[in-house]
């Protein structure tokens, strides 16, 4: 079995933004808008800050408050919307439940709005008219790519229709003709096609569900879900057990998530071309 090393992937990546970023005639700005003071989220906005800054795009925070409001947030999109050179603005989800996600998330002008969740982009790429995607949907794209599997004889599984990962992924894996199989709530059979499918993607969220003895010898396994389990970040798959089933899997943590960061700052680099 081969364990993807994501950040590897992540760093060919980023390799070729950076010298496309260091060929444009202004630096990008790239910011990220934290709200409260969750650690785990502090420490993802820090690498972010350093990864982007590695290539050549620079870094702005806007934090506030776990009581910000709504409007105080709209206001603070709507001057960065106006800011020289922003080529990119993201919330850093999840948000306090007393903020309208919604509201905000629309408040990025579309061509800002590099994790594609606004309602236009959104829109846009579900109609094929969009130059930006969802990043961890391109990072999963990206690492089956790197297989050099040709997977147009093979049955695909994506578990979880989330707005994320899911339902981006089964979009982009039908653009290419493939068969997939979608699994959600409402699917009764999920053993039997876990069991028979040649690749399986999961974004459920669920630590440890998928086992070795639920999958076909010789899959391949992209793990996009991620929860807690004693305080560790885990992913969908208990990657012990998968060990001599499957043929390549993707582990969590350093599988899509390095190679997601690498995509959204491709998603800046592609706002800064757009802006010559």
């Amino acid at each position: 079995m081969t364990i993807i090393d994501g950040r590897k992937i992540k760093d060919e990546i980023l390799e070729d933004v950076k010298k496309e970023v260091l060929s444009l005639p202004f630096i990008p700005i790239f910011c990220d808008i934290l709200v409260g003071s969750d650690i785990s989220s502090l420490q993802y906005v820090r690498m972010k800050a350093k990864i982007a800054e590695s290539v050549g795009i620079k870094f702005r925070t806007a934090d506030f408050k776990d009581e910000a409001t709504t409007e105080e947030l709209i206001e603070e999109i709507e001057n960065l919307n106006r800011v020289p050179h922003m080529c990119g603005i993201i919330i850093q989800l999840p948000l306090p439940e007393h903020i309208d996600k919604k509201s905000v998330l629309d408040a990025i002008r579309p061509e800002l709005d590099v994790d594609c969740l606004g309602m236009i982009n959104s829109e846009n790429f579900y109609n094929d008219n969009s130059e930006i995607s969802f990043p961890t949907a391109l990072a999963c794209m990206a690492i089956l790519d790197s297989l050099n599997v040709d997977l147009s004889q093979k049955k695909i599984l994506m578990l979880g229709q989330g707005n994320l990962v899911g339902k981006p992924v089964t979009h982009l894996l039908k653009i290419k003709g493939l068969d997939v199989t979608t699994v959600d709530t409402r699917t009764v059979n999920i053993e039997e096609l876990i069991k028979n499918t040649d690749v399986l993607i999961s974004a459920i969220g669920q630590g440890k569900f998928i086992k070795g003895e639920m999958v076909k010898d010789g899959v391949i396994i992209i793990d996009a879900g991620t929860s807690e389990d004693n305080g560790a970040v885990v992913g969908d798959v208990d990657l012990e057990s998968v060990i001599g089933k499957a043929s390549f899997v993707s582990p969590t943590p350093g599988g899509v998530g390095p190679v997601t960061v690498a995509m959204l700052l491709r998603n800046v680099l592609q706002v800064a071309k757009n802006k010559i």
